[in-house]
């Protein structure tokens, strides 16, 4: 998705009958909104959006929309897919600026997976949060927060505060530490308790 750009064109007429012309003509309907200007009624290339959007990552990422000449720079924002077909219907594209701010969820992703203590004895990460939300300027999207897992053993859990996050990179849940994801023991196991012999150690003489 970096710095692609969408080839559009304007689009005088609206509605139902209009977008299913659009779409036999191999375009999608879309708009650009705010920025407290008017909206832009748009169609873009139905094959470079479906690609992008099978891409993943579409709505984190600043895109360019070249209408007729005019270059502007947007965030997708939201997108319709047929619910038979599967294919993109209309996309809302928001204008940014390097004052917009908004509200996205970022993907989260784990490093030292094979040297984590907890899944070599064999727990399993159970991730509670695929994705933050997090409230950033549109301009400064992180790809993703990065955890680290290499002194994660059984029964930890593993927080935001575990990472470090960009500045002006705020999560929308402020009232706590919240969990991301833990190590889950495996199924059976128990933590021999303090002062307990373990199986096979020998008895101390009387």
């Amino acid at each position: 998705m970096a710095n692609f750009e969408f080839k559009a064109e304007r689009r005088d007429r609206v509605g139902k009958g209009s977008a299913r012309a659009l779409r036999r003509e191999g375009k999608i309907p879309a708009v650009i909104y705010g920025d407290k200007k008017d909206p832009i009624s748009i169609a873009i290339p139905y094959k470079e959006t479906a690609l992008q959007l099978h891409k993943g990552g579409f709505l984190t990422h600043i895109v360019t929309v070249d209408v007729d000449g005019e270059k502007i720079r947007v965030i997708p924002r939201d997108y319709q897919l047929d619910v038979v077909r599967d294919f993109p219907m209309h996309v809302d594209f928001l204008r940014v600026s390097r004052t917009t701010r908004i509200t996205v969820g970022v993907p989260v992703e784990f490093i030292n997976d094979e040297t984590c203590p907890g899944l070599k004895r064999g727990g399993a990460l159970n991730i509670v949060r695929r994705e933050v939300e997090v409230e950033c300027p549109a301009t400064e999207i992180p790809e993703s927060f990065v955890f680290d897992l290499k002194e994660a053993d059984l029964g930890d859990s593993i927080h935001i505060s575990a990472t470090t996050l960009p500045e002006g990179v705020t999560p929308t849940i402020t009232d706590r530490d919240f969990t991301i994801a833990t190590i889950a023991a495996p199924a059976g196991f128990n933590e021999p308790a303090e002062g307990e012999e373990e199986e096979g150690a020998a008895p101390e003489a009387e």
